[in-house]
């Protein structure tokens, strides 16, 4: 079954995800845009993910390194920094937050229809 995601819920938290993956693994682009998509992200695309890695490394969160590869050229692996390791952290909290607050809402009874209309 596919199931396609709220690209503004996605964007807000794909790096966070992104952080996680990471730090499982240490991945090449391509690799984490197909562990995310195993993941049940079947509309995330590298297209997306590129950016959001290159992102990332650029704020000082993942370091890269360069691996020589006999199916073509090197590949770029990625793996959280310190500061991602903290960022990932603060993030988790962060995320635990905001699906409490959602989820108190959205899981209050809703009046019935009779209750509605007086």
């Amino acid at each position: 079954m596919t199931t396609s995601h709220d690209p503004q819920l996605l964007k807000g938290v794909l790096s966070l995800l992104l952080l996680h993956l990471l730090a499982e693994q240490e991945s090449y682009g391509y690799e984490v845009a197909q562990r995310l998509q195993g993941a049940g992200f079947t509309d995330v695309l590298e297209g997306t993910v590129y950016p959001a890695l290159a992102r990332l490394e650029r704020e000082g969160r993942l370091a890269t390194r360069l691996v020589a590869s006999s199916s073509g050229p090197a590949r770029k692996y990625y793996r959280l920094t310190p500061v991602g390791q903290e960022a990932l952290a603060t993030g988790r909290a962060a995320w635990t937050r905001h699906v409490t607050s959602v989820d108190a809402v959205l899981n209050r009874p809703l009046p019935t229809t009779a209750e509605k209309s007086s």
